[in-house]
C-alpha cells in the first residue's frame, strides 16, 4: 500500500514470537469475555502449574497479566508493527 514494500511473511517470525502473539490474543479474548487472570493462566499454562496458594506472587500470574496487556496493545493498533519490516537500527 502506498508504494511501501510489504513486511516480512508471518513465518519469518520466530517460533517463540508466534507463540507469544497467539497466547496474547487468546488471553485478550478471555479477558474481554470476563475471565479472571487465574482462569486465563489455567487455560494457557495448565491447571497443575497454578498453585493453590501464593497466586498473588507467582510468576505465571505476572506472565498472564503481561500477555493480556500485550493483547490490548495489539488491539489498539500494535499489530501494524508486525506488518512493517524492521529497521536495521532498532
Amino acid at each position: 500500500m502506498n508504494g511501501r514494500a510489504p513486511g516480512p511473511p508471518f513465518y519469518e517470525l520466530s517460533k517463540q514470537r508466534r507463540g507469544r502473539l497467539g497466547a496474547a490474543i487468546r488471553a485478550l479474548d478471555a479477558r474481554n469475555s470476563g475471565g479472571t487472570y487465574r482462569s486465563i493462566a489455567e487455560a494457557l499454562f495448565g491447571k497443575r502449574k497454578i498453585p493453590d496458594r501464593a497466586w498473588k506472587t507467582h510468576d505465571l500470574r505476572n506472565r498472564t497479566i503481561r500477555l493480556v496487556h500485550s493483547g490490548f496493545e495489539l488491539m489498539r493498533g500494535g499489530y501494524r508493527g508486525l506488518l512493517r519490516p524492521r529497521r536495521k537500527n532498532k
